[in-house]
């Protein structure tokens, strides 16, 4: 996945990586990603790291955290 410039403007995007930086690209993709980087974060992480890193999450909106636990919910 190529990620956004600005959906990481604190880093540069090319040198993530997604098994070893998996919160942070999760926490920036629930709460300011597109619907497809949405879809590619579902498809492409276990939904038990998404439910936990959602859970336990402190820098999440309430909402986003709300809707992400509707969508992780079955």
């Amino acid at each position: 996945m190529k990620f956004r410039q600005a959906l990481f403007w604190d880093t540069n995007p090319k040198t993530i990586n997604v098994k070893k930086n998996a919160q942070y690209i999760i926490e920036r993709i629930a709460d300011f990603g597109n619907d497809k980087e949405a879809r590619w974060a579902l498809d492409f992480y276990d939904k038990a790291l998404l439910k936990k890193v959602i859970a336990k999450s402190r820098c999440l909106r309430p909402r986003t955290k709300t809707l992400w636990t509707l969508l992780l919910k079955n």
